[in-house]
This record gives C-alpha cells, structure tokens and sequence, in this order.
C-alpha cells in the first residue's frame, strides 16, 4: 500500500509522513550545523530534554520525498540571550514555564549518517543537509529496519537501541567476515559474553569456519562469569555443538574443569622453524645475533636442530660450529638458555604421534570449528604468543596454497575467522611486521582469512593494522589513547568520541564500520537462557545441512594433510 501511495506522489511534494509511516515522536527543528561538523537541532519546549540520550537515532524530513538519518552525538542546553546565563532570572514554577523552551532550550547535536529516498530499497551515503527549520523526530521502529540488517539468515541481533528496546539492531554476518573485524573495551566489560554468541552466529549460519586461541578457556565447554557463576561455550550449544572442536594444550587442567575435549595438541621439535621463535624476539629478549643463529642452525641440522640446541651435553657437530667461527659460544648458551623458558611447557614434546597442527587445518578447511585451549598456559605469555603464532603461520601457508591453486581451476578455500585475545600482543608496532597476524590484518582477506581482535589496549595496536579493521564493536573505555584509536583509518568519526565516553561500563557498545550501514550504539544481549534457546535444536540437522554444503561445494572428506 505504502508503495502505490509513494508512486501517486509528486516528489517535490513534502510527504504527508503520519499518514504513511504512523505517528512519530516529535524532537525540534533544524537551526544550523554543517555536513562535516553536524546538525543543531532545537528542541520543542513539549520535549523532554532528560527522556533524550546519546546514541539515539533521530530521522528528519527533507523538503522533499527523503528522509535524513542520524546520530546524536550531543546535548547541550542554550539562551537566547546570553545576559540570561550570567544573570539568571528569579524564577517561580510559572515564569519557569515561560522561559523554558522560548528564551532557553535544549540543542541536540546529530551527525547525519544516511539519507532514505521514498521507495528506494537501501539507504545511500549522505552528500547534503536538511534544510533551516525541518522537522526531525525520534526515529522509528520501522524507519530502523530499513537501515539495518533484517532478522534472517545471515544476519545476527547483536542488541538494542539504547534509546528504546524495541528497536533491534542486527549486524550483516557476511560483511563482517569479509574483512578483520575488532571487538575493543576495558577488563570487565563483558567482551566475551558479547563475543562468543556472535562467534556461535557465524557457526550456525555456516558464513566461515572459526578458529578461536581461547587464552582464559572461556569459549570452549564453559564461560567463566561473575562470583564463579558458568555459562555454556560454544560447545555446549546444541544447534552448533557438533561442529565445534576442543583441542586443548593442557589436559591436566580440562580434566580438572571437567572440559570435554577432541584431543591433546602436542608439537614436536622437529616441526618448529626459525620463523615461530623470531616473533618472540622481544618476549624472549633475543638479539639479532641470536635471531640469525637460529637461522644457522637450521639450515645446518633440519629437522633436528631444536634437538641438538636443547642437549645439556656437549654436542660433537655444535661444537664443530663453533671451533668454525659459524656461531659464537656465547651465543649459542645465551640462545639455549632463553629457549628453555620456552621449550619447558609440558605440549612441547621431542617426538610426537602426529601433525596435531595439520589436523587442526585440514579440518578447518573442511568446515570445522576448531576452540584452542590453553589450560594453565594461557598465563605464560611466551606459550600464549608462541601457538597462536605457530598454528597461524601454517594456516596462512595453506590458504595461500589453496587460493592460488582455486585461479587455476581448484576449489576455493572455505572462509576463516580466526579470534585472538589480547592481540595487541601480536599487532604491537615493534612487532606487527613479524607476526602472521600482521600480515592476515594487512592482506589475507584476499585469501579468504580474517582476524577478530579481542583487546583491551586497541593504542597498542599498530595504526596501519588498525586502519585495516573494517567492524569495530567497542565497549567502555577508560584510556583518552584507546580511545582515540578506536577511530584510527576512520573518516567523519570523531564526533563519536562523546557516544563512546558516555558508554555504561557493561552491555553496551558501540558499533561502526563494514558490517553495519552506519555507526550505532547498542545494549547488546544479556548471555544466557534466552541466548541458549537460540541456539537449541538438533544437531544432526545442524550437521547434514553442512553436509550438503560441503559435497555442493565439492569439498573434500578426508583429513588431507598440508
């Protein structure tokens, strides 16, 4: 019906807006602003200024058939005469009344965002103003539902507008896996609860495979909350559990915690290389000389030379090296000795049954979800670095592999999401050139990998990594750094500073960048009962519509090493 009314209607007409979209919530008008800097709007003396919030979404109609979309980002009150702020009147309730509104009022300040052309099916980037004096109000239920992504398959309600709870804010799952994507806030803040059901979305929906390093073992079996209360991971969620696996590097402490686990991942000696130990330059306090030792070595004895660098005795072809001037003793105790604080951590092993680690890839590439554990280990920083940097740098060798081999006609990699914790770790700007994780936030999204970030010192994080993050979902922050790196690569956005600073400290977050059409601020999901029942079902149906997509797709079924 709205349509056929639309098509009656001259466009230079203004629209008749109650009678076709409902009743709405009046605000004020347009008295100034600009594209870059934003709208001032001042407030009807009938509107409640206290009822009003940062973070609200506010629609303004156009002189003609379009609707203007916006953000506030600021409320301040004014007077029309500037004598009444120095010298106020004595006031009662009446005279009060009489000021209120006429010679003082309240101004919201609203960054447009978007504009909606009448029977146009999505909103486009916004290229002008409303005019002086139109009309803008609180916006709508169904003026947020042409904006944002509908419930359905491929999108995920993160939450709800802060402003009013009926309004539900969905975020496009596919365009957030194309590109690395961040989940940012201070300790405490609930950056897990608010990542495991979006990380359970994408597994559910079948958009990509994830691969999650579980530092503090809260995604797997069971989520850790306040006063020792738990929450069900990822595996645990029936819809999902069948196709999600925990593989752990400590088993002493799942069976302690009573986590349901896959297997023990264990690497050998011979399956470490140089390039998994120079990224803890700086962790291990390594040298460039010893850095270039280790490349010695291993082109000297592959295969064995982490073997022979951690014998106690002397080794007869080590102390040929160094009777040859080809390393220095020094070096090569000071390299021994550093090494040890690595290679003590019990996963670490000389020889070991499999290639745990071309497991693990060969069943993400068939569309498995893998959840690394780390037990005790995730403590120790040097252990936590270490993995998530060893399985990363095989997993970028094979994509790499298989996308170059899918332009000659083989089959293309299955999207990857891979979520790392405190990965300012890994993306510092000392050390963002040397790590894989560098390089998937750079470039590997061309190879179908991308990285989500869960961190609680985004200034941490090298600025070229951070221009490249295209969802970033922030919650509260305390730092005027984090802050203002939270919108580091990003055009138009520091008026958002104010509607970060003015977030609560839990469930809620901003949200701005690929996935949605504009920046927006939500109360996200309480995790729990309603989240389960989401996420309830059979598994086996889960299951055999994975099935099919894989033979649809022509993937293979065997656990196909690297």
């Amino acid at each position: 019906m709205t349509e056929n009314l639309l098509s009656d209607l001259n466009p230079l007409v203004p629209l008749d807006r109650a009678r076709l979209f409902g009743s709405r919530d009046r605000l004020g008008i347009v008295v100034s602003g600009s594209l870059n800097d934003g709208l001032d709007i001042k407030i009807d003396r009938d509107t409640i200024i206290e009822g009003l919030a940062v973070g609200s979404y506010v629609t303004i109609d156009g002189q003609t058939s379009r609707r203007f979309f916006g953000l506030v980002t600021d409320i301040r009150l004014d007077a029309a005469d500037a004598n009444m702020q120095k010298m106020p009147p004595i006031l009662d309730d009446f005279v009060t009344q009489i000021y209120r509104g006429t010679s003082v009022y309240g101004v919201l300040h609203v960054k447009p965002m978007l504009v909606l052309e009448e029977g146009a099916k999505e909103p486009k980037p916004i290229r002008t103003v409303p005019a002086h004096f139109t009309t803008a109000y609180r916006a709508t239920p169904e003026e947020v539902k042409e904006i944002f992504a509908d419930e359905g398959e491929g999108s995920y309600q993160i939450g709800a507008s802060v402003d009013d709870e009926n309004i539900k804010i969905n975020l496009n799952l596919e365009r957030f896996v194309e590109r690395s994507s961040a989940v940012f806030g201070r300790s405490g803040t609930g950056k897990t609860f608010l990542t495991l059901p979006l990380l359970a979305s994408v597994i559910k929906h079948d958009i990509a495979s994830v691969l999650i390093f579980d530092m503090h073992n809260d995604y797997g079996y069971t989520l850790k909350g306040d006063k020792s209360k738990t929450f069900k991971g990822l595996k645990q969620l029936s819809a999902i559990g069948s196709r999600v696996k925990v593989v752990t590097l400590d088993e002493e402490s799942s069976l302690a915690r009573k986590a349901h686990f896959e297997y023990a991942l264990h690497i050998g000696y011979d399956q470490i290389e140089p390039e998994d130990l120079e990224m803890l330059q700086s962790v291990l306090s390594l040298s460039d000389v010893q850095v270039n030792a280790l490349y010695a070595l291993s082109r000297k004895f592959p295969g064995d030379w982490v073997s022979k660098l951690m014998k106690d005795d002397d080794d007869d072809d080590i102390t040929s090296m160094i009777e040859g001037n080809k390393i220095s003793e020094g070096t090569y105790y000071a390299i021994q000795r550093k090494l040890k604080r690595l290679l003590k951590f019990g996963f670490i092993r000389e020889k070991t049954t499999e290639n745990f680690v071309n497991r693990i890839v060969a069943s993400l590439t068939k569309g498995d979800n893998i959840v690394v554990e780390f037990g005790r280990y995730g403590n120790d920083l040097p252990a936590y670095v270490f993995v998530a940097n060893f399985i990363t740098r095989r997993i970028h060798e094979k994509y790499v592999a298989m996308k170059e081999a899918a332009e000659g006609g083989g089959v293309e990699p299955r999207k990857l999401v891979i979520a790392v914790e405190e990965a300012h770790k890994f993306l510092d700007p000392s050390v963002a050139g040397l790590t894989i994780f560098g390089t998937i936030a750079r470039e590997l999204r061309k190879y179908n990998v991308t990285l989500l970030i869960v961190d609680q010192r985004p200034s941490q994080i090298d600025a070229e990594v951070m221009s490249q993050i295209g969802t970033r979902i922030t919650c509260a922050l305390s730092d005027e750094k984090d802050i203002s790196a939270v919108f580091t690569g990003m055009s138009g956005t520091q008026q958002l500073r104010s509607v970060l600073a003015s977030l609560d400290s839990k469930q809620q977050a901003l949200i701005m960048g690929h996935a949605v059409p504009m920046p927006v601020v939500v109360k996200t999901k309480e995790y729990g009962q309603a989240v389960y029942e989401e996420y309830a079902g059979s598994a086996t149906t889960t299951a055999d519509k994975h099935a099919i997509n894989q033979r649809r797709l022509g993937r293979a079924d065997d656990d196909g090493l690297i």
